[in-house]
């Protein structure tokens, strides 16, 4: 791998790093409501909507109250985007000779449920299928919602914690519209106005036409980019405006702009781990989970840059073909790669939207190598652990560790605890219950799809285990709440639009029901000071316990089906 990517790469987390504490604290007082530089403005403003929508922000809810608010929420939210997508030709901006794809009962139905999810799969091409309208009223607008919600979920499991015998973890539609106003608000305006300096359009005009040099015609789509663009990468969505999402040169124009949406990705939900450790009082603790998040984050880039970076071992023994990077060439794979970009920039592109649940790329992750390939795809798997989403990866990450230190109870004999907070029988089977739910989607859809003539027709280019690893890409990704995929699979078929929306659903609410469930019985308990001979959660121990975890467990319930798709691909020397 070569120094300017490693510099690249090295640059990029020390920036995380840098932002981490102090968004974190920002983020700590804005859901405790202490005073931040933008009171002045946005106090007025939530008084205003809690009085429209007859909020009472003293209310609190407890875990079923919360649950039930976040499930209505999200159903909502997807009936009416599934409406404006249905009804798009009668709202204005509606281009038929551009939009060209037909937006069927099971596409909008898929669509809908992809975006309320912050998953945004997208089984249709963006500039030939939905009109600026639905793009900015429906799609970024849900963008935020949904992005916002679960931070708002994230925020009560971290109360659960924080709190000591009581039932209540906030009010949901309190921590939703500071979630919005204070966080998810300032950081997109000023991040759309960054991306217009960087080329990224932002108007409402219809499509471009061109001359080119042969002289045929050119239709340059364009529109409201700049918005969508950025709301996308800070709520963890990744829909693109443009089928090729980040790869589009109106999407992402310049290396720098590929920056700061690879920034905008990761650096609410790394700061998130330092929220986490000042609202317990205990910041060492959220530093710990930052630096796992962080090792795992660097060893992904290490491993994926080094696969792709060596290119394909095919081509190794063609006379005078050389995959070694030098002054005329980078080398290595840069099949389905942008050049602007290179195997660097796609690299640390693949794994941030993998790990950040955010579907955005500005590369072709089907043309990898299959180790290179496996690599997003094991991220997804260990569960948004590494920064995650938007609430969902502080949740994720806790509760893995929860799963490790339940096992080291067991080896040294005592009642597993954590943060001063015991882990009995009930406590664990919503832990259980929260690990089992991957597995338990991904592999029986994936099993479906490969034993059926309906599943199998979406294999429109590729056989064998790559075809596997395509089908079990998009189960994987659709549960993770994700959107990337491995673009050989055709899914705009009403098998793939039911079967993925019904994985989105059960990534989306499969895995915060019991989050919140176990947030609300932590909260009833008395926290107690850690004795002694407990298991340590604020040291390297613990970090090696809570690494070790994530991947035996992921091994356990996936390395089966790994071993016949990517391994099996690489051994094959493909």
């Amino acid at each position: 791998m070569s120094g300017p990517n490693l510099l690249q790469y090295g640059f990029f987390l020390v920036v995380v790093a840098v932002l981490v504490k102090s968004l974190g604290g920002y983020m700590a007082r804005v859901f405790a409501g202490q005073p931040t530089f933008l009171d002045r403005v946005l106090l007025p403003v939530e008084r205003i909507i809690y009085r429209l929508t007859g909020i009472e922000p003293g209310l609190e809810m407890d875990w079923k109250q919360y649950s039930s608010a976040f499930i209505i929420f999200g159903l909502v939210g997807t009936l009416v985007l599934y409406g404006i997508l249905r009804l798009q030709r009668f709202l204005p901006w509606f281009y038929p000779a551009y939009q060209t794809t037909p937006v069927t009962p099971d596409l909008a139905m898929n669509t809908a449920v992809s975006f309320s999810t912050t998953t945004t799969w997208q089984a249709y091409g963006g500039e030939n299928t939905f009109s600026y309208a639905s793009q900015m009223i429906g799609l970024t607008v849900q963008n935020f919602l949904a992005g916002a919600s679960g931070l708002a979920v994230g925020v009560a499991f971290i109360r659960g914690f924080a709190r000591q015998q009581t039932t209540k973890l906030g009010n949901f539609w309190v921590d939703l519209t500071r979630s919005l106003l204070w966080i998810l608000l300032p950081l997109s305006l000023v991040g759309s106005l960054l991306l217009v300096w960087q080329g990224v359009p932002m108007n409402w005009h219809p499509n471009a036409h061109a001359a080119t040099l042969d002289g045929g015609q050119q239709t340059i789509p364009q529109g409201p980019v700049a918005a969508l663009e950025i709301i996308k990468n800070l709520g963890t969505n990744g829909g693109g405006f443009f089928n090729a999402n980040g790869a589009h040169p109106y999407e992402n124009p310049t290396p720098l702009s590929n920056f700061l949406e690879m920034l905008a990705i990761v650096m609410l939900p790394a700061a998130f781990t330092n929220t986490f450790g000042r609202m317990i009082g205990r910041p060492r603790q959220g530093w710990v989970l930052f630096i796992v998040m962080a090792v795992l984050f660097v060893t992904g880039l290490l491993l994926c840059g080094v696969a792709e970076q060596a290119g394909n071992r095919r081509l190794s023994d063609v006379p005078g073909l050389s995959q070694r990077a030098s002054e005329g060439q980078p080398g290595g794979n840069m099949e389905g790669k942008e050049v602007r970009f290179g195997i660097g920039a796609s690299v640390l592109t693949a794994i941030v939207t993998s790990n950040g649940a955010t579907g955005s790329t500005n590369s072709m992750h089907d043309s990898y190598m299959p180790l290179g390939g496996a690599v997003p795809l094991v991220n997804m798997l260990l569960g948004e652990i590494i920064f995650g989403g938007l609430g969902t990866g502080i949740y994720s990450i806790i509760m893995v560790a929860l799963i490790g230190i339940i096992l080291a109870g067991l080896m040294i004999g005592r009642m597993p605890e954590y943060l001063g907070k015991k882990i009995g029988p009930l406590e664990t089977k919503f832990i259980a219950l929260y690990a089992l739910a991957c597995p338990l989607a991904v592999l029986p859809f994936t099993a479906v799809a490969l034993a059926t003539k309906a599943g199998l027709s979406g294999l429109v280019v590729n056989q064998g285990s790559h075809g596997l690893t395509e089908i079990f890409y998009a189960y994987s990704s659709c549960f993770a709440n994700n959107g990337q995929a491995f673009a050989g699979l055709s899914a705009n078929t009403v098998f793939y639009n039911v079967s993925t929306a019904v994985a989105m659903m059960m990534g989306r609410f499969g895995l915060a029901i019991p989050a919140l469930a176990l947030a609300g019985l932590l909260a009833q308990q008395i926290r107690k000071d850690e004795v002694g001979n407990a298991v340590p959660t604020d040291g390297p121990l613990f970090a090696v316990l809570l690494v070790a975890t994530a991947l035996i467990v992921g091994g356990l319930s996936f390395f089966p089906v790994l071993t016949l798709g990517p391994i099996l691909e690489h051994l094959l020397g493909r």
